[in-house]
């Protein structure tokens, strides 16, 4: 049984880079991306002794992240909730001007994907799993997410064609 000093030091330090490039595409800020990706290594280090096989420690620790995610948003809705009942304005802020010119219109439109579509376009094509390893990563079936990157595709090729498309003709009623 591994414990927490098993986990091997240079491995963590290769994988560092993929966590911090995953965790800035789920929360766009590189401080709160680094604190993600800061105690997603505190929590594999501290429940080590669970990961039962070596091989599993990527997808195990991009899974951690996940749900360190998931938990977080879920906490800072109900605290946008309690702060819009007793009075507080809007805690979203639009992003700036600048970072919208920079942008390309792929990364822009990517950025305007729900996070769990963005999750499951970035360890496809970016971090290169597998479906069953993204399955397993996110606690999902196979076929959600087959149809969620489906969706996810769809959704960013949609938001990133620049061209307009042709206008339907008008349908004839025969009488």
């Amino acid at each position: 049984m591994p414990t927490p000093t098993d986990l091997d030091d240079a491995t963590l330090r290769t994988l560092i880079p993929r966590l911090r490039r995953f965790a800035r595409s789920l929360v766009h800020e590189p401080a709160a991306a680094d604190d993600l990706v800061q105690a997603t290594l505190e929590r594999a280090l501290l429940h080590a002794r669970h990961r039962h096989t070596p091989d599993a420690l990527q997808a195990w620790l991009f899974s951690v992240l996940y749900r360190q995610f998931i938990d977080e948003h879920r906490r800072g809705q109900r605290w946008r909730r309690l702060a819009q009942l007793f009075g507080g304005g809007d805690a979203e802020t639009a992003p700036s001007a600048e970072r919208v010119a920079a942008s390309h219109a792929t990364l822009a439109a990517f950025d305007t994907l729900p996070a769990e579509q963005r999750a499951l376009l970035l360890l496809v094509s970016v971090e290169g799993f597998s479906y069953r390893e993204v399955a397993d990563t996110l606690g999902v079936p196979i076929g959600t997410v087959m149809s969620r990157l489906a969706r996810a595709r769809q959704a960013l090729r949609a938001a990133s064609d620049t061209e307009p498309k042709p206008a339907r003709p008008a349908l004839k009623v025969l009488r």
